[in-house]
């Protein structure tokens, strides 16, 4: 099916390809930027069509500069045709309150956009890759109400974000956890037991779903002093220990498994000490989120001494 054929399913189902409206302190464009590539695969790419350009083109001189921009596209930008996000980019240079959402990953994310992606504003251009409503396809196992786990390849649970306009130009963005009474913005994970005095090579890993390349993440063990954690690019033990457990079934533990972890984005590591008594220990992990406000979570693990 060639691009004009799928557009017209679209129209028929859902209405325009490209839209824009305007509420107070805010303007939004809306656009599909899936493009078919019949014989590919996949058998599409992320751009924008010349009649798309034609719309911004005409439309963006009339937007009020002082409030904010927001562009929101199903495949995110940064994996969108090169010459097609630079074509956009340029279009959005002169507005100085810009944000960017987009789907498509079944991860969550923040990017800033630089001189090597194609903008050249004055400040980094925010894009927001936004975690999928079902979470990894609804995969997972159930819970007692019978909804799967749908918790993403990069240990995001099932969730979703709110986007709050504020005077200005700035905005503030919220992302909440909906099977969680709590909605905690943190996932911890830690090894139950470790052996005393033995060489300090394992760690409690934070998984800060709102987490940014500069997001400063700390944490203490018993009330210590705060130390810094360490990003990491790797998978969330917690996914990897659901894949495990997956694998060692013997029949399928819900409609689908869990999806094959991935590294994270948004993870840090912090070392565990063994050089303190024998027994339980707290662990507390800290982030101060810019829109929220300090956030934590907390877990335990215990020392002990080989049989």
């Amino acid at each position: 099916m060639d691009d004009a054929a799928t557009l017209a399913t679209f129209h028929r189902v859902f209405g325009p390809d490209t839209v824009a409206w305007e509420e107070a302190g805010a303007s939004f464009i809306g656009l599909d930027d899936v493009v078919a590539a019949p014989g590919q695969r996949p058998a599409y790419v992320g751009g924008l069509r010349e009649d798309q350009f034609a719309f911004l083109e005409a439309y963006l001189p009339t937007v009020d500069k002082t409030g904010l921009l927001v562009v929101a596209a199903h495949i995110p930008f940064f994996q969108m045709r090169s010459a097609d996000r630079e074509r956009l980019f340029a279009l959005l240079r002169d507005f100085p309150h810009v944000l960017l959402l987009s789907g498509h990953t079944h991860k969550q994310m923040h990017v800033f956009h630089d001189a090597d992606a194609g903008w050249h504003g004055d400040r980094p251009l925010h894009e927001y890759n936004v975690g999928a409503a079902c979470g990894a396809f609804w995969s997972g196992v159930e819970d007692a109400s019978g909804v799967p786990d749908a918790t993403m390849a990069d240990g995001t649970p099932n969730g979703y974000a709110r986007l709050r306009v504020q005077p200005g130009g700035q905005y503030a963005l919220t992302w909440h956890n909906a099977r969680d009474p709590s909605d905690a913005t943190i996932g911890l994970h830690a090894p139950k037991v470790l052996r005393r005095g033995a060489y300090p090579a394992f760690g409690v890993y934070a998984n800060v779903y709102m987490g940014m390349d500069d997001s400063v993440v700390e944490y203490r063990v018993d009330g210590g002093p705060w130390s810094p954690m360490r990003k990491v690019l790797q998978a969330d033990p917690r996914v990897l220990a659901e894949n495990v457990r997956d694998d060692e079934a013997e029949a399928l533990r819900g409609w689908d498994r869990s999806p094959e972890a991935e590294p994270s984005r948004h993870l840090w590591r912090g070392t565990l000490p063994t050089d303190l008594a024998v027994g339980e220990h707290a662990v507390e992990v800290r982030y101060q989120d810019p829109w929220r406000g300090e956030q934590s979570a907390t877990t335990t693990y215990r020392l002990a001494d080989p049989p």
